[in-house]
């Protein structure tokens, strides 16, 4: 069994997280989003920030996953 590490790659509101992991699955890169508003709303507690979510990316995918979310900050600012 391989130890990897993951590193946060992006974070924002719950749509805009939803195209980068859209968009990083589609290159065949595996995501994973923690969202704590969801987290403590599971545990009984309240979150100060709802719809916020981050999302994280094997370092062995970080250089591919960087294109993409930057090429989605370029999308997203031009608009």
């Amino acid at each position: 069994m391989s130890d990897s590490t993951y590193t946060k790659i992006f974070s924002g509101n719950f749509i805009i997280v939803q195209l980068a992991m859209d968009r990083l699955k589609s290159a065949g890169i595996n995501p994973i989003i923690k969202d704590e508003s969801e987290s403590g709303r599971l545990a009984g507690f309240g979150a100060s920030i709802q719809g916020y979510q981050e999302l994280y990316v094997s370092d062995e995918e970080l250089t591919q996953a960087q294109g993409i979310i930057a090429s989605i900050k370029e999308e997203l600012e031009s608009q």
